[in-house]
């Protein structure tokens, strides 16, 4: 009995790990609709996008492991952009400007957009930093991810790809 109970807390920790990775009310919803500014000064609307696999990205100027994803979402976005994928970054600072500081240190060529106001956050439930929400073709929310770890961005890539092929 004394070698079951590591084995037990093992695979409820593992189980607990992925619930945190990708849970949320979201998914298999319709994603919300939205439109915002981006930082090349154009409203981008989300249904726009409909008929690509879509990763939307929550951020803030303030969140390490924001700036720790980002240029990996980037290479992603990078790979991935000519077969049918699509990466929204939205910044939820108050201030734009310290987010375009941001991008541009780090060299992020993914579509950036502002919600200053919070409103598509909390359309999508965002409560912490980072969180990412992928969309299928059809626009459904198939996966959330809360926060970030080193290694989440192979689920990324394995789900993306699963996208891709339907």
């Amino acid at each position: 009995m004394k070698g079951l109970k590591p084995i037990l807390l093992g695979a409820f920790l593992s189980i607990f790990a992925l619930g945190s990775l990708a849970s949320s009310g979201l998914m298999g919803q319709p994603a919300p609709d939205f439109a915002l500014k981006s930082a090349t000064g154009q409203n981008l609307r989300l249904s726009e996008y409909r008929g690509d696999v879509v990763m939307i990205n929550f951020w803030a100027t303030w969140c390490g492991p924001c700036r720790q994803e980002m240029p990996l979402l980037d290479d992603l976005h990078n790979r991935y952009e000519r077969v049918g994928f699509r990466l929204l970054g939205v910044n939820i600072d108050d201030d734009s400007r310290r987010a375009m500081q941001m991008v541009e240190e780090l060299g992020v060529t993914f579509p950036v957009l502002f919600d200053e106001t919070k409103a598509v956050s909390k359309l999508y439930q965002v409560e912490a930093m980072p969180v990412t929400v992928i969309l299928d073709r059809a626009g459904t929310v198939r996966y959330v991810h809360h926060g970030y770890k080193p290694g989440y961005e192979e689920h990324y890539l394995t789900e993306i790809r699963t996208l891709l092929r339907e």
